[in-house]
């Protein structure tokens, strides 16, 4: 049967030409798809641009524009590519996860390390597996990036230059792309629901990362520009109390009702603040607690989080709730001392 997709395209490498100050964003939506030619496609093609930008320029307000726009052409098309700057791909798929829920089609970012328009590329390839993918009987928002399929919430890109510039974070690979094939790795519930459409955002939130010596009084800088903090602490979730003592000053912004978010700086297997004492100070009743989330998705989830409400116990209950799959459930574990 053949489908009907809409290709979205908002800039990126994928999209740009040399210029005198360097690789610039140039390229329509139709010079983008007049580079591919598929036989037997089982598809019809639309395309429409939405902005022509560096994903490193992306803003939260992009992502609303974004999902807007899918939103809005949703029964019209059996599927979406948007293709997109590597740089910040990852934050807006997972912006996307958050603001366009049970939906029963494939909504795919892809793009690439190198133009479209050069001879050696990754692009052609990249849009291709993508508009493959999206011809899929199935729901969700996914990166498709050098013939691997990951969640919206669990990619991050880990390479500047290589083809297989993005990883699955603690959270199996979708699927694999051998040109026509698709090999599934994981099962994904299906949903027959509604698309639940909700854009709500609120773009004042800071990362802070910690590292040896992080002063506490950056807090106080903090608490009048940002509605919430995402700090990236040390290893399993562990925030410095001696010495700089950053514990008062962080008990300070939640008495002041900023939502305060505890993630780690290790990629992998999240983090559990209950392991050590550096991290059971922590005030684990007040504090959001992010499990294996990646950073890419905490941001635009907790932008969502505030777009909805004020309340704290509300934004805590919304973080550390699983939507689209972005929370692996802790599991018991027990060591022998």
């Amino acid at each position: 049967m053949m489908k009907n997709i809409l290709l979205l395209a908002t800039g990126g490498t994928i999209a740009s030409v040399p210029s005198e100050e360097g690789l610039t964003p140039k390229l329509t939506a139709e010079q983008l798809t007049g580079y591919i030619t598929i036989e037997n496609q089982p598809y019809r093609l639309d395309s429409q641009i939405l902005m022509n930008i560096d994903s490193t320029n992306m803003q939260p307000e992009h992502w609303r524009e974004i999902a807007e726009a899918i939103y809005q052409n949703y029964d019209n098309y059996d599927g979406f590519v948007v293709t997109h700057g590597t740089d910040t791909m990852a934050y807006t798929a997972a912006a996307l996860s958050y603001m366009l829920q049970h939906g029963n089609k494939p909504i795919v970012l892809t793009g690439s390390q190198v133009p479209i328009g050069f001879e050696k590329t990754d692009a052609k390839k990249n849009i291709r597996d993508a508009l493959r993918f999206a011809c899929e009987n199935i729901g969700g928002v996914f990166v498709v990036f050098d013939g691997r399929v990951i969640l919206g919430t669990r990619a991050v890109k880990m390479r500047t230059k290589s083809y297989d510039a993005f990883e699955s974070i603690n959270h199996p690979y979708v699927a694999y792309i051998h040109k026509d094939r698709i090999d599934y790795q994981c099962e994904l519930e299906t949903t027959h629901e509604q698309l639940q459409f909700d854009p709500s955002l609120c773009p004042d939130v800071f990362l802070l990362k910690l590292h040896p010596g992080t002063k506490p009084e950056i807090f106080d800088y903090i608490r009048h520009l940002y509605r919430g903090v995402i700090i990236e602490s040390f290893g399993s979730g562990g925030v410095p109390f001696q010495g700089r003592n950053l514990l008062p000053k962080i008990k300070e912004l939640i008495d002041d009702g900023m939502a305060v978010v505890i993630t780690t700086q290790c990629l992998e297997e999240g983090e559990d603040l209950t392991l050590y004492e550096v991290g059971r100070k922590v005030a684990q009743n007040t504090v959001i607690l992010s499990g294996d989330m990646n950073t890419e998705a905490i941001v635009p989830k907790l932008m969502w989080a505030l777009g909805k409400t004020t309340n704290l116990l509300d934004i805590k209950a919304i973080m550390e709730t699983p939507i689209a799959n972005d929370i692996t459930p802790k599991q018991e574990e027990s060591w022998d001392a």
